[in-house]
């Protein structure tokens, strides 16, 4: 088990030693009796075995033994707990919702938010290229967050049963559609901190990284500066007039971050669960048609709905751009404007 970097993660950590070696102790005190007793008191050795029953003083001797030491491990489990689950005092909440398969980051005080996707490139999951060093645990944006600040995470999920694990920092929460968990760090140390989804949630569960990255106050001030720049950078596109060359490039990269994982890179899919967008179906048909799938979704298929994942340039992008890859060559357009209507 991982010490971790944080207060309570060493609170944690200590408390599984304790226990870990309390049931060492109790395991090498019985087995010891019982192997000793198997040898020393063996019928070939001409042992008798004793003739008693319902002896009272047996009996709360071995009730009151175990009682003792469960009360003596309850006691700084429970303090351990109670510290795990104050969430007061927060100074900075996140609010991490669970998608299939990608996790979103509201900062709820700074007003803005974003969604974090696996980095790890196609080529190295199919063996085309060389694995890197964070294989499956990299990812295009980190939830970053001050060192030495009370934080606060609100945990839930938009569809199915998810779970936001970091072993360094100590904390690991379901997050379940309808509710909401919370649970708390404090990180003192700078550094990049990783973990995984550890709720099986589907087909691309272990797909779902979680990087943490714990900067100082004056990093960080900055790039919440630069987040929110963005966030209204990204408002005032909606309203811009695009190119099809523009919005078929943007598409590409929202494409690979949101679609690959099922349709693959090539656009083949993987028929019939995840059909292909080449020279059929949707990607091929009216284009209203076409983005309302990718907006709501497909009730009873895999098909999640982007609509509230996906901003309305990113949508208008990947629709423009599956209608005029791999050979389609539609030559049409989506505007965003034109989302915002369908919406």
């Amino acid at each position: 088990m991982r010490e971790g970097v944080t207060e309570i993660s060493h609170k944690v950590f200590d408390l599984h030693m304790l226990i870990l070696w309390v049931c060492i102790a109790i395991g090498v005190v019985v087995f010891g009796v019982m192997f000793w007793s198997m040898f020393a008191y063996r019928k070939s050795r001409g042992a008798k075995a004793s003739k008693f029953h319902e002896s009272t003083t047996v009996e709360i001797i071995w009730t009151a033994i175990p009682f003792v030491i469960l009360i003596g491990m309850a006691i700084p489990a429970t303090g351990t707990l109670i510290e795990m689950y104050d969430t007061n005092d927060s100074e900075i909440d996140i609010k991490i919702t669970g998608y299939q398969w990608k996790w979103r980051y509201d900062y709820l005080k700074e007003d803005f938010g974003y969604f974090s996707v696996m980095e790890t490139h196609q080529d190295e999951l199919y063996n085309r290229a060389e694995k890197g060093e964070h294989y499956l645990l990299d990812v295009d944006e980190p939830v970053v967050v001050p060192v030495g600040k009370k934080i606060r995470f609100l945990v839930t999920a938009a569809d199915v049963i998810h779970s936001w694990w970091v072993p360094d920092i100590a904390v690991k929460r379901d997050a379940i559609p309808g509710y909401i968990n919370e649970s708390w760090t404090r990180i003192d140390t700078p550094g990049t901190y990783r973990g995984q989804c550890t709720e099986l949630c589907g087909k691309d569960h272990g797909f779902m990284p979680v990087v943490v990255k714990a900067v100082e106050q004056a990093e960080y001030d900055e790039w919440v500066l630069a987040k929110q720049e963005k966030a209204k950078e990204e408002f005032e596109l909606q309203s811009k007039e695009w190119t099809l060359a523009e919005l078929t490039e943007r598409g590409e990269a929202v494409y690979a971050k949101n679609c690959a994982g099922c349709h693959q890179a090539n656009g083949q899919g993987l028929p019939p669960t995840f059909p292909s967008l080449v020279g059929q179906g949707l990607a091929v048909g009216a284009i209203e048609a076409h983005a309302e799938i990718v907006i709501k979704g497909s009730p009873g298929t895999s098909m999640p709905a982007f609509g509230g994942q996906l901003s309305d340039v990113d949508i208008a992008a990947v629709v423009t751009y599956e209608r005029n890859a791999w050979g389609n060559d539609l030559g049409d357009m989506l505007e965003p404007k034109d989302v915002s209507g369908l919406k």
